[in-house]
């Protein structure tokens, strides 16, 4: 049913979107700077893409808006310790986040100041971890060799790197999946934070499959677009999609059952690896830009967090929702008081 949450804007051409479109007026104050407890207890707004209606829920509401036989993906990657500090022979210090393991021993990592990690200077973590600086890539990213054992380090020295606009002090565990399994993320899969094992019971005794896929989360989701969304160029991720997962995927878009995919994380993946008709299986990268207009191949209904203004994640809730249904479920949570951003509340699309 339809709450009055104001009236049914016209729809935008996606032909004449540009950043601004995206954009919206936040109060800071609506920040999430913690989650609520339990996680499901968080707020959850429902938008139907087909009556504009929007309801006003809760996270732990939603087995009544699934189906028996509906499949739902869940990012099951977990955040890694990747934010380290480091020093040279100098005494200068470094910020250093591990982005992705290239090689074992080699990774890709962003470093503050950039301008103190040049090509062959060590860096140095711990009495037993070391890294020269093999290579500067275009993007500003250091190609950093290891001498020790990186993982081993990062769980003694590293730190959850949590997103800029979170002030507050997060326990590690908050900012983490309870399914999360896979490590390589430097950010969480957010909309996977509202879930309890109790929630994903009722969930699968409704007879909806719950099967897991896996994209590291890299520090793209961050990244802010810049002249136009046209020439906006996504940060490439590795997903790994189960055999199992993809047969699950599969045959419920052959049965005309419905994929609901739990986070963005997972509806680029699943879109990245559709292939001649179906869901390929194993691994893969992908920088896939989803925006107005796209046409979607395997996700019938999404959850997610709400998002920052001029993002590549809310342009990718808006190919899916369209984009005035969007920006008007994105107005209507503010005037609501919903809260925004990686440990703020759900919004359910369906």
């Amino acid at each position: 049913m339809n709450d009055g949450f104001g009236t049914k804007p016209d729809e935008v051409s996606p032909l004449r979107l540009d950043l601004e479109a995206f954009d919206y007026p936040l109060p800071r104050e609506l920040i999430a700077q913690s989650g609520v407890e339990p996680r499901d207890h968080a707020r959850m707004m429902v938008l139907d893409r087909k009556s504009w209606a929007l309801e006003d829920r809760r996270v732990y509401e939603l087995p009544a808006f699934l189906r028996p036989g509906d499949v739902m993906v869940l990012n099951e990657s977990r955040v890694i310790p990747a934010r380290m500090l480091a020093r040279k022979a100098t005494g200068a210090k470094l910020e250093v986040l591990l982005v992705r393991e290239l090689a074992p021993g080699t990774w890709s990592a962003l470093v503050r100041p950039g301008r103190r990690a040049k090509v062959g200077d060590w860096l140095h973590f711990s009495e037993r971890l070391s890294a020269r600086v093999e290579a500067v890539m275009p993007d500003g990213a250091r190609w950093l060799r290891f001498e020790g054992d990186v993982w081993r380090e990062m769980a003694q020295i590293g730190q959850t790197p949590l997103p800029p606009y979170i002030q507050a002090a997060v326990p590690s565990e908050r900012y983490q999946t309870v399914y999360a399994k896979r490590p390589g993320s430097v950010a969480a899969p957010t909309a996977g934070l509202h879930f309890t094992p109790e929630l994903l019971e009722r969930i699968e005794a409704l007879g909806v499959q719950v099967c897991r896929l896996a994209l590291h989360v890299g520090p793209g989701t961050f990244r802010p677009v810049k002249g136009s969304i046209e020439s906006h160029r996504m940060h490439e991720e590795h997903f790994f999609i189960p055999a199992s997962t993809a047969s699950r995927v599969n045959r419920a878009l052959r049965e005309g059952r419905r994929v609901v995919a739990v986070g963005t994380t997972v509806v680029r993946a699943l879109e990245s690896a559709w292939e001649d008709g179906e869901v390929r299986a194993g691994e893969g990268r992908t920088s896939l830009f989803i925006r107005p207009p796209y046409d979607f191949k395997v996700v019938g209904a999404l959850l997610t967090n709400f998002h920052l203004p001029k993002s590549t994640l809310l342009m990718l809730v808006a190919a899916f929702a369209g984009h005035a249904r969007t920006m008007h479920a994105y107005r209507e949570a503010v005037r609501r008081r919903y809260r925004f951003y990686s440990l703020g509340d759900a919004m359910l699309i369906v």
